[in-house]
């Protein structure tokens, strides 16, 4: 979250050009509190807005009034990790001249629906404020917000200038929303809607845009499932000369999709329809010059329903790509192994696991400048355990990609000693996230737990700012993660650790920590009340399905009265009742006003 703060000094003077807050009347401060720093304002605020890190703006707020003024005033864009950690009020005082705001709501477990859909996180209340306060506000970026069509209406009506819209898995909407969008909008250059929880209604909402619309630079529906009018489709597109990302939902067949590549010559990122072989009206020879119009598409994804008798149609486009996600794309270890022999230049890869470990290292052989790599299970629930991916795919990734920075991994069997080889070849990971799905798995051919894996990891990759564990853990791997991961940001932990001991030792050793994410594990009251010095200075704390009890919430929110202790209640019960799901976190608002019944904050 941005650094917010109450005004310095009550005293101040206005500037003559616009109505800002200056430095304060020197009287009766201190020379050094009220130094100046030698520029102009208006030069101040210049150099400033050329900083883009969040952090270091916050960083650069704290160093004198005069720097805290201009920062304040040369902020155009604001990031807010949790919409209750602050109020849309304090954020409109705080920075009066913002034009673009990214807001995160729900946490993230309720990607796991762990988190009830009427949990709150309503972008409402903000826009409310915003139509006052910004109103030249011209980007939102969403993620795991409530929005509904009304909300969406709104925004489109009441900020004139607006530009962008993108909505993260946020649910609550429909595609009369989208038409609200699409009709008042006049200056839209960015759509996009990935992963939500949409009522499809159809697709008639692309018919909604004005004929005189040409500024689009981002348009991306590719998770909407409703057949879309292609005319209206192809004709937005085609007015539309600055088109840069374009990524359309599975209705659009391959013979679509050539009608639209001759639109977009400078497109960089697309998203294509379906290739099923019955949709497709000529033979592969016809598509084979597809790709020739997008010299500069460095991005591709879709590919749905992929055959190898057409897979072949995007190998021109291959050369030049940086980053390739199948994640919809169900291919095989062959057809994988042709794919990437044309792709030189990855840096990001991701995945289905129908590749198998052939795939994988196929991926090792051809990729030797990949630093992403995810792979998803296509079938979660299918235990069969010779499906899917193994330790070894996993090794044979990291011996030819040797500049791995991030992972995202899925399978069904590890062992330690093919995690302490993946880090000794990956030393520089930021990132590594290993998801093996049968809860509680050890190593399986030594049958140990698999603390001596992770260990390897938080020792080797001195680097490592995000870490997600799994399979049978004691607390050894909690200790090593306290003694050796001192750069860790955010650790999501599941069905592991052997007793408070654990939780307790990331909590001291973590100095970084800004969020902990936690389920199904055996800590308890001692665990969560070992965070007392800690919690401020994170971001979040989750716990579910753990052995915290309201009595230790109560303690909790009693020795620290500026967080806000949430318990998500299944039913009425006593103090000593087990709290099934816990959230913590700052803020500087106070408990929520919107929370729903079977929430209680403490």
């Amino acid at each position: 979250m941005m650094l917010l703060q109450p005004s310095m000094d009550p005293n101040r003077k206005r500037a003559k050009s616009v109505d800002r807050v200056d430095s304060v009347d020197s009287g009766s401060e201190s020379f050094e509190s009220t130094r100046k720093c030698g520029f102009p304002d208006e030069v101040l605020e210049r150099v400033l807005s050329l900083i883009d890190s969040h952090k270091d703006r916050s960083s650069v707020s704290l160093v004198c009034k005069d720097w805290y003024n201009a920062e304040r005033w040369s902020r155009r864009d604001v990031f807010i990790g949790n919409c209750y950690s602050v109020s849309p009020e304090i954020v409109a005082a705080r920075f009066p001249r913002v034009r673009s705001v990214t807001l995160k709501g729900k946490p993230r477990f309720s990607d796991f629906n762990l988190v009830p859909e009427d949990w709150g996180a309503d972008v409402h209340p903000w826009l409310s404020v915003f139509s006052t306060a910004y109103p030249f506000l011209e980007e939102l970026r969403l993620k795991r917000m409530a929005v509904t069509d009304e909300s969406l209406e709104f925004l489109a009506t009441n900020f004139h200038g607006f530009k962008a819209l993108s909505l993260l898995s946020c649910d609550g909407f429909s595609t009369d929303g989208l038409k609200a969008i699409a009709t008042h909008c006049k200056n839209l250059t960015e759509l996009d809607i990935q992963e939500n929880g949409i009522d499809d209604l159809g697709g008639h909402w692309l018919s909604c845009f004005p004929e005189s619309l040409t500024s689009l630079e981002v348009l991306n529906f590719a998770s909407l499932n409703s057949e879309v009018s292609f005319d209206a489709l192809e004709k937005l597109v085609s007015r539309c000369k600055s088109l840069r990302v374009l990524k359309v939902n599975r209705n659009v067949s391959l013979d679509q999709l050539q009608k639209l590549l001759l639109h977009c010559p400078l497109l960089m990122e697309l998203g294509t329809g379906t290739f099923m072989q019955e949709l497709i009206s000529g033979p592969v020879t016809e598509f084979k010059t597809m790709f020739s119009n997008c010299k500069n598409l460095v991005t591709l994804s879709g590919l749905w329903d992929t055959t190898p008798l057409y897979l072949p149609v995007i190998y021109p486009a291959c050369a030049s790509l940086t980053f390739l996600n199948l994640s919809y794309a169900t291919l095989r270890s062959d057809e994988l192994a042709n794919l990437l022999a044309h792709c030189k230049s990855l840096r990001r890869l991701w995945l289905l696991d129908t590749v198998g470990d052939k795939g994988l290292e196929a991926v090792g052989s051809c990729c030797p400048l990949l630093e992403e790599l995810r792979v998803f299970p296509a079938d979660p629930f299918d235990q069969e355990i010779f499906l899917g991916v193994t330790e070894s795919g996993f090794v044979s990734v990291s011996h030819g990609c040797p500049k791995l920075r991030y992972v995202l991994y899925f399978c069904r069997q590890m062992t330690n000693a093919a995690v302490a080889t993946i880090a000794r070849n990956c030393p520089d990971f930021t990132h590594f996230r290993l998801c093996i799905m049968n809860p509680g798995q050890p190593d399986y051919l030594t049958k140990e737990p698999m603390d001596d894996a992770f260990g390897s990891v938080v020792k080797t990759c001195t680097k490592l700012q995000r870490l997600a564990i799994s399979g049978l853990l004691t607390d050894r791997t909690f200790e090593y993660i306290g003694k050796y991961a001192k750069n860790l940001e955010t650790l999501s932990v599941a069905f592991a650790g052997s007793s408070d001991l654990g939780m307790e030792s990331v909590l001291k050793g973590c100095m970084k920590l800004r969020k902990l994410e936690i389920r199904d594990c055996p800590f308890g009251n001692a665990a969560l009340l070992s965070g007392l010095t800690k919690y401020e200075s994170m971001r979040s704390l989750w716990m579910s399905a753990c052995n915290v009890t309201m009595n230790g919430c109560r303690a909790l929110a009693k020795e620290k009265p500026r967080l806000n202790v949430e318990v998500m209640r299944d039913e009425e019960g006593s103090d000593d009742s087990q709290a099934h799901k816990v959230y913590v976190y700052r803020s500087v608002a106070g408990p929520r006003r919107d929370a729903p019944p079977f929430v209680l904050t403490l």
